[in-house]
């Protein structure tokens, strides 16, 4: 029986012909891409963006460098970008002046388990309002939704009166639980549950989990976006609340930071070196929250589109 294969030289050889094999190898390899040009458009486009950055970023810059001049030169009729002398030292003033460090971990305890409740509450709420059928669901969620059109200064009043005969003034419990559940978390969330599948749900009642097991076994672990801006949105309003502890809070050791920052400045006069400096450290932990939370925020809008 005859070999139907057929013969390799001597010169196509790999072996003996390197320069071959070299060549076939490298016309294998993927090609570089070209350096990409940006057209006009692309390059007007992006000018424009670092205008509105510079835009955004100005106020946080003339914040810092008013917080380092000298009250003469904040006074002064020549407005200057730059200080003339840099006063590191009207930060460790402006913290003698008041115990702001105890506003802001009275911020910190009031925010974080602000954020812990109603993120908890919002997306339990919302994952029975999107998954459960029950008689009125529809009309209850209507209902809750009404509530946004509702001013909160209307509902101070009553809640100061139940906050009274609970004893909750000047405490923790006042600042933080009337608050708890928010109509637009919790609109939210639901929207958010809505496109998870369903046989998702229904695979795990099939294994045998619980109701609960599968809100933190299976809903948590694909609304990480949706957690994500919540966090960032509750705890943004919560650190930035002003009438609702300027209500419940006479004590002085039971400040916020927003309500150090009110007292601090004077009725006729402001000390602009004290309330820059103070204001600047008050706004590193939103930055700080958002910073850390923004990846999941960007996640939700490349990963998003889960589908049956």
């Amino acid at each position: 029986m005859k070999s139907t294969a057929t013969p390799i030289s001597h010169k196509e050889h790999p072996e003996t012909n390197p320069t071959r094999n070299f060549r076939n190898i490298t016309s294998m390899q993927p090609k570089r891409r070209r350096k990409r040009s940006f057209t006009v458009k692309q390059t007007v486009a992006f000018i424009a963006l670092c205008f509105m950055a510079l835009l955004f970023i100005m106020p946080f810059f003339w914040m810092l460098s008013t917080s380092l001049k000298s009250p003469e030169e904040v006074s002064s009729k020549n407005v200057t970008l730059f200080p003339e002398e840099l006063r590191w030292s009207n930060f460790i003033d402006a913290l003698d002046a008041a115990p702001f460090l105890g506003y802001i971990g009275n911020s910190l305890i009031v925010s974080i388990l602000a954020v812990a409740l109603t993120v908890f509450i919002n997306c339990l709420a919302g994952y029975a309002f999107a998954k459960y059928s029950f008689k009125g669901r529809n009309f209850l969620f209507l209902m809750v939704l009404s509530t946004l059109m509702i001013p909160v200064q209307i509902t101070m009043v009553p809640n100061f009166f139940i906050l009274k005969e609970l004893d909750w003034i000047n405490s923790y419990a006042g600042l933080i639980v009337p608050r708890a559940a928010e109509a637009f978390g919790l609109f939210l969330a639901r929207q958010y549950i809505l496109n998870i599948p369903n046989s998702l749900i229904e695979a795990a009642r099939i294994d045998g989990a619980s109701e609960f097991k599968i809100f933190t076994k299976v809903i948590l672990p694909n609304i990480k976006p949706l957690i994500a801006v919540l966090v960032i949105f509750t705890f943004m309003w919560r650190w930035n609340e002003l009438a609702w502890p300027l209500i419940v809070v006479s004590e002085k050791s039971m400040y916020t930071v927003q309500l150090g920052l009110a007292m601090v400045k004077g009725e006729h006069y402001i000390e602009w070196t004290q309330i820059m400096p103070l204001t600047l450290l008050s706004i590193i932990p939103i930055l700080l929250v958002f910073l850390f939370f923004q990846r999941y925020f960007i996640q939700g809008f490349v990963g998003s589109g889960m589908k049956e």
